[in-house]
């Protein structure tokens, strides 16, 4: 499975039109049931050591922890929902705890080979770790967050059940917590601090008051003994790649949208670098949102005799968005019928509402981040996944 995530991102170019300018171109609130084959830790048992990278570009011990009076691992990961949700909450215990003599580690589990596209439907990034180094960026997180999904030497002796899932152990690092972080994923409705309460206990010598709670969120992504492909990607590659000619009406039709959805529209041509770059990344970007009402017009301002090296380029990327091809060569009066006020340079890439307003427009190279939690921003939660849109809306701003 291509696995999708942020291209190294470069100056945003765009480039002119050949004869202008060459030179320069499932529901995730249930309680989690633990993996039979990946037993939960007891409580009383020792941490296990491991060795892990960071987003810090530093690999991480349990022996670098050993001042700490209590050692608080969070397994979390960048593409499940409810830990988009947590992400306040994580922050504040590391911030709260931190000069009380805590240290805090987030931890992802899982290998982003094993996250399919379904499950990135409600994120803008994968697993990886440049995608957790960015979305540490990002979010500002202060805390370390370290990589175990090659492996799953640490999440497998722990037996993470899923993200969020908090461990707590104490200063001779034995367990004494396990579990929840609180009660519900929406933070004004939580009830019980359950994390907070067995920090609190065991920084005052105390027992904690309820050493284990059950998990919600997303399972743990064990890595197969055989390797399985992701059943969208194999839906995906049975669907057929085409390309239509375009005319000015049915340019100007798209402008409107009319199609029910959120439309991700993307001007280009074989000959310009950035738009080629590009390319993968907003096929991916469709994959991973087709199923969450997004549709994706791919427009290729080549000429149309070059249809066969069209053609050839979206079979290669396996583009199954709507394909059109210029039908004439005058090329700035069929740009005029999508949008007179259109730069005639590609890439030209925009997002438009069921009703056919601009909700991102971008000339150059996309921004791939931001046009991902543009559309995240914009595309309804369900009953599965509540504050989603509000979450991605904070991204925003």
């Amino acid at each position: 499975m291509p696995t999708p995530h942020y291209p190294r991102l470069v100056a945003s170019v765009a480039c002119l039109p050949l004869f202008f300018f060459l030179s320069n171109c499932g529901s995730r609130s249930n309680e989690v049931q633990p993996d039979a084959a990946h037993p939960v830790l007891s409580i009383g048992a020792a941490a296990p050591d491991f060795s892990l990278p960071g987003v810090d570009n530093q690999t991480h011990t349990l022996a670098e922890y050993a001042a700490s009076k209590l050692l608080v691992v969070v397994f979390d990961c960048n593409h499940c929902p409810q830990s988009h949700l947590y992400e306040d909450r994580i922050r504040k215990l590391y911030s709260d705890y931190r000069d009380k003599g805590v240290t805090l580690l987030a931890v992802n589990p899982n290998n982003p080979a094993q996250v399919h596209y379904d499950e990135l439907a409600w994120s803008d990034t994968n697993d990886s770790l440049i995608d957790m180094q960015t979305r540490a960026t990002d979010r500002h997180c202060e805390s370390p967050y370290l990589a175990d999904g090659d492996s799953q030497s640490f999440s497998a002796k722990l037996g993470v059940v899923a993200t969020p899932q908090v461990f707590v152990f104490d200063q001779a690092r034995k367990l004494r917590y396990e579990g929840r972080i609180d009660d519900n994923e929406i933070a004004a409705q939580a009830k019980s601090q359950d994390a907070r309460n067995a920090i609190d206990a065991l920084l005052a010598d105390k027992a904690v008051p309820v050493a284990t709670t059950p998990v919600s969120g997303c399972a743990t992504k064990w890595n197969p003994k055989t390797a399985a492909e992701d059943p969208e990607l194999t839906k995906i590659n049975a669907e057929p790649v085409t390309v239509n000619m375009t005319t000015p009406e049915i340019l100007k039709k798209l402008r409107t949208n009319g199609t029910g959805k959120l439309l991700l529209v993307n001007f280009w041509a074989t000959w310009c670098g950035p738009c080629v770059a590009e390319f993968p990344e907003l096929q991916n970007t469709y994959r991973m949102y087709r199923n969450r009402n997004l549709g994706l017009v791919a427009v290729s301002e080549d000429v149309p005799e070059a249809k066969p090296d069209v053609f050839a380029f979206l079979i290669k990327n396996h583009a199954t968005s709507v394909n059109y091809l210029f039908a004439s060569d005058d090329t700035s009066a069929v740009q005029d019928s999508f949008d007179k006020q259109m730069s005639g340079a590609v890439p030209f890439t925009l997002l438009l509402a069921p009703n056919g307003d601009v909700l991102y427009q971008e000339q150059g190279e996309i921004t791939m981040p931001r046009l991902r939690r543009t559309i995240l921003a914009n595309l309804p939660d369900d009953k599965d996944h509540p504050g989603q849109q509000a979450y991605w809306a904070s991204t925003l701003q």
